[in-house]
């Protein structure tokens, strides 16, 4: 009895350890103990204030300089309204850039005036900020309207009497949270009434929603989806925003502490290699933000939250954006994710020397570039740090680690280039998975192969956002489906959306010029597709060729067609042969075969008609260049093997 005791006292230990080590952001501290480490609010300098001349005097000054002559551009600018029939868009065309345009405008216009003034602080852009701020005030949203709830009961404008919080709403107050940081006095100097209605909008459209009701970006979803890139991008706002609004220092602490609780519904069920299944175009909003927060609470607390630094899976989570890298200019672009993401350099710096990563730091520092006076859209807080360590930044080395192999064995992802450190050559990635991933395309078993860092069988990606993008007729924009991906068609079926349909056994080795993916797609399909068994083998046979070998049984086998997607021109040679006329820009043209058994297929080759209002993204992305090749199985065969051998071809 006693033996049995001590057992389960042991097993309880070590699940209640496991448990709160699970909780890596709101297990470390009580709420007390928070409200002690948190420095109060009328203390808080997490950067020199407008005064500080001598701090100020540290920051980038060609940097500050630009912020000011764009600044100047905005002296006469006249601040717009934004009509209910520009929200009602998104129910009447879909569309939601027009609204869009007029928000985000007027928020980079008050972050770079705000930036001007802090440069110049001579209250020469006070009114206009006023002015912005008071405009903004005005909204009867600040949020996006493609992010209300589809119901009748919205159809397009907000119901100002049930305030929620989605992404641009807390974007928003970040805003008016810095502008009373820096020019509150100033502010107060013409009317006490300006700082009040800042906290008041917020406190009701921010905090007190935050704090008392549920949002979905919150938890996991009713079908156990894990959150997404929303719920760290929306707290590093909030955390913004209530470290620097609220005076009252036992609602910050008590927001800080939810808030840490809502950021390990995030970090939990996130994979422990790293990988971000919303793919390098939304890392930037997902592990970077939840590095935001963390670089946050340690100015606000002394450093209380260094010790997540030392975790391993939030380290991987920063490696994952250079794992992901084909080459300077392209990333992996699986799902909704770009294949030509921009790269926050500062941010990735200093979230590799935060967990002192070299080859995170080379990255983050190969992507500086010269400031042009812009604040961008979003993550406005990160130009303050931003502006104090741009010395540091032209000294630090500079490069891109490029790793010759990728396994990410939880998402499910790999990836494989010719040699290690440069981008000469093939590069070759695939994924399993599942098709209920947050921004999903239907992709199980997909790959990319590129050359020399350009694009050659490519993931499409996603186009321009729409209602319908996010809507149940998501999966009837082509780009979203399995058939426009490197992927087949199943006696008429295609991959349908949802959990259950998912990747098998996945397995991966490299050896001696070579590297492997072995994924099981049969349970991709629907039932009617009659899969008993498909296993897909992508293979890199270095410095020669990509192989694709799939080997199928079938319980009935009326038709099959395999789809290839790509960016070029393609013809059809000579039996059993494609040619690709490889011709990327700023890349040497060549011409590439894809080689297939022609006693098994028939090829024909599709451009693919971009005329829908989604396709407005494609185009912009990869211009109007995609085309599909379809394989069309001559006598379908209940159990057969198919391969395709992608090479370049022989001058």
């Amino acid at each position: 009895m006693k033996r049995l005791f001590i057992a389960l006292f042991t097993l309880f230990t070590v699940a209640t350890a496991t448990a709160q080590e699970a909780n890596l952001l709101s297990g470390k501290y009580t709420q007390e103990q928070l409200r002690t480490a948190l420095i109060p609010q009328a203390q808080w300098v997490p950067f020199p204030k407008r005064d500080d001349r001598a701090g100020w005097a540290k920051a980038d000054q060609a940097m500050m300089q630009a912020y000011l002559k764009k600044a100047e551009t905005y002296l006469t600018y006249q601040w717009p309204s934004i009509p209910a029939t520009k929200s009602l868009l998104i129910e009447r065309t879909g569309d939601r850039d027009e609204y869009q345009a007029v928000s985000f405008e007027k928020r980079d216009v008050l972050g770079t005036l705000l930036l001007a003034e802090i440069y110049e602080n001579k209250g020469r852009f006070v009114d206009q900020l006023i002015d912005g701020v008071w405009s903004i005030c005005e909204e009867s949203f600040w949020g996006a309207p493609a992010h209300l709830p589809k119901s009748k009961a919205y159809s397009g404008l907000m119901d100002v009497s049930k305030p929620f919080v989605e992404l641009f709403s807390a974007e928003t107050a970040t805003y008016l949270a810095w502008v009373d940081y820096y020019v509150g006095d100033k502010l107060d100097a013409v009317s006490p009434q300006i700082r009040k209605r800042m906290y008041h909008e917020t406190n009701t459209r921010i905090f007190q929603p935050l704090m008392t009701q549920p949002h979905g970006w919150m938890a996991k979803t009713a079908n156990g989806r894990a959150p997404n890139n929303w719920n760290p991008w929306i707290c590093s706002n909030w955390l913004n925003a209530v470290l620097l609004l609220e005076k009252d220092d036992d609602k910050r602490a008590a927001a800080v502490y939810k808030l840490l609780h809502v950021l390990d519904q995030f970090v939990n069920p996130y994979p422990q290699d790293g990988g971000c299944d919303e793919g390098p175009s939304y890392w930037g909003a997902a592990a970077a933000s939840l590095y935001d927060n963390l670089a946050l609470l340690n100015t606000a607390t002394n450093d209380a939250f260094t010790y997540v630094y030392a975790d391993e899976k939030f380290r991987n989570m920063g490696r994952f954006i250079y794992r992901a890298q084909i080459s300077d200019r392209y990333f992996l672009n699986f799902a909704d994710a770009d294949p030509q993401p921009g790269m926050a350099a500062t941010m990735i710096y200093r979230y590799g020397k935060a967990i002192s990563d070299p080859d995170m730091m080379r990255f983050g520092a190969y992507y500086v570039k010269p400031e042009e006076g812009s604040v961008g859209r979003f993550h406005y807080f990160r130009h303050f740090y931003s502006l104090f360590m741009q010395d540091e930044l032209r000294a630090a080395a500079k490069g891109l680690p490029l790793p010759q192999n990728v396994w990410l064995p939880d998402l499910q992802v790999v990836a494989a280039r010719d040699q290690a450190g440069t981008t000469n050559g093939f590069y070759v990635a695939a994924k399993g998975g599942n098709n209920d991933e947050s921004h999903n395309h239907n992709d199980i078993g997909n790959y990319v192969v590129y050359y020399d860092g350009k694009p050659l069988l490519i993931d499409v990606g996603r186009g321009t956002y729409t209602r319908k993008t996010f809507s149940d007729k998501r999966y009837a924009i082509w780009y979203n489906c399995s058939d426009y991906h490197n992927l087949p068609t199943i006696n008429g079926a295609d991959q349908p959306p949802g959990p259950q349909f998912k990747a098998g056994s996945v397995a991966y080795k490299t050896g001696n010029g070579y590297t492997q993916f072995d994924v099981h797609i049969a349970q991709a399909y629907p039932r009617e597709a009659g899969v008993t068994t498909w296993q897909r083998t992508i293979r890199l046979n270095r410095g020669k060729n990509v192989q694709v070998i799939d080997a199928i049984r079938l319980e009935k086998a009326t038709e099959l067609t395999q789809h290839l997607m790509t960016c070029y021109p393609t013809d059809l040679g000579k039996p059993g042969e494609l040619i690709v006329h490889y011709a990327p820009k700023g890349g040497k043209a060549a011409d590439f075969l894809i080689t297939y058994n022609p006693k098994q297929f028939q090829a024909a080759v599709e451009k693919v008609k971009l005329d829908q209002p989604e396709d407005r993204g494609i185009i912009s992305k990869w211009g109007d260049t995609i085309y599909r090749i379809n394989l069309r199985a001559v006598a379908p065969k209940t159990t057969d093997q198919q391969t395709f051998i992608v090479s370049k071809k022989e001058s």
